[in-house]
């Protein structure tokens, strides 16, 4: 099927003005100024000057629900796939958190393979808070290497959540993911929880300074938590993660500064969408319990452009070209190019969303989503 979206004003995420786009039924066949096409079927979408962009990419959602720290009723669901097209996320990593007791790792796998079944691209770790880490097949590293979907280990550091994993152990778990990478052409990362603990990142820091790890094999999220230390990972080679689900504004008020001081390309963000938010009362008492949402990604987008000034490019690259780059899916993902996957966001005037199409799929139209999980309501 051939779909011809002419007249967008695209940005790839680098701006390419008034362009057409020709998609042949998952991937982008190509982007010019103006093209003719007249094959029989095609589909022609006028978008009369709409901003055109790529889609999300999400590295830290909890597809399988997050939660269950406030006991079993606190337990998040599922994520629904309209749920993740309300956001534009056309790519998604799951992830577990602190609760490996009642989920687990091939529950996680299934749902990464049902979101696949429905049109998205979906992937995940292996692992979670906990350590030894849970695992598929009895090891990480057989995980990440023989298992399509699995792509690093997940892992928790500098947080009273965590399972007590020492600087040795945490090298030779960096070790095993990355060869494991190497022999599954995977990106083969070290997906860390970074909580605000006193420890930050100062035994990622002695590991890369002792070993030959490379830094990049470390991927610490929730930068806020220590951005001190996430600034000098990221300027040692690394990648800095900001997690988005705090709230778009207060998210894009602590990047602004950051991304100008930060190596170009070196800062990614997430939403960690899924998982349990508490609900604070003016006495900083929890009252209640939230799943955070999907949208938070894009909306930070949005909050960088409009409310730190970043011109629309440089807000786009963090969930866009940034993170594909991180995860070896460049330039499948994270751009709009020749041969790229189709997944394209188109926004209204307003830079609101208003129509997805994921690999070439249409899920959003007139700002909500068209398609539902099998059993969504």
């Amino acid at each position: 099927m051939f779909r011809l979206l002419k007249n967008g004003n695209v940005f790839a995420p680098e701006p390419l003005g008034r362009a057409d786009i020709l998609v042949c039924n998952d991937k982008i066949v190509d982007i010019a100024e103006h093209i003719d096409f007249n094959y029989p079927g095609t589909e022609v979408v006028d978008l009369e000057g709409r901003t055109v962009i790529p889609g999300v990419i999400d590295q830290h959602i909890h597809i399988t629900g997050g939660g269950g720290e406030s006991g079993f009723t606190s337990k998040v669901t599922e994520v629904g796939l309209s749920d993740l097209v309300r956001g534009g996320v056309c790519t998604v990593v799951g992830v577990l958190g602190t609760d490996s007791i009642s989920r687990n790792v091939e529950s996680l796998l299934a749902k990464v393979k049902a979101l696949n079944e429905e049109g998205l691209t979906a992937f995940c770790y292996t692992g979670s808070y906990d350590f030894p880490s849970p695992t598929i097949t009895g090891t990480v590293a057989r995980d990440i290497a023989l298992i399509q979907e699995v792509i690093g280990v997940k892992i928790c550091i500098s947080d009273h959540r965590y399972a007590g994993i020492t600087r040795k152990e945490l090298t030779k778990l960096a070790a095993a993911a990355r060869v494991a990478g190497l022999v599954g052409n995977k990106p083969g990362v070290v997906h860390i929880h970074m909580g605000a603990g006193k420890k930050g990142l100062s035994d990622v820091f002695k590991i890369v300074e002792k070993t030959d790890i490379p830094v990049r094999t470390f991927r610490p999220t929730h930068a806020s938590n220590n951005l001190k230390d996430m600034m000098k990972l990221a300027k040692m080679g690394g990648y800095a993660d900001f997690t988005t689900c705090v709230g778009p504004s207060q998210t894009a008020e602590l990047m602004a500064p950051f991304l100008k001081e930060a190596p170009d390309g070196s800062v990614t963000m997430s939403s960690d969408s899924n998982g349990s938010m508490p609900i604070w009362n003016e006495k900083k008492e929890v009252i209640g319990i939230k799943a955070a949402e999907s949208t938070t990604v894009f909306e930070t987008v949005i909050a960088l452009h409009k409310e730190q000034g970043l011109p629309l490019e440089e807000a786009l690259k963090p969930c866009t070209v940034n993170v594909a780059k991180a995860l070896n899916l460049y330039p499948k993902k994270g751009c709009l190019k020749p041969d790229s996957d189709a997944d394209i966001l188109v926004l209204d005037q307003d830079l609101a969303l208003s129509e997805m199409y994921a690999k070439g799929k249409k899920m959003m139209a007139g700002g909500k989503p068209i398609v539902k999980g099998y059993f969504e309501k």
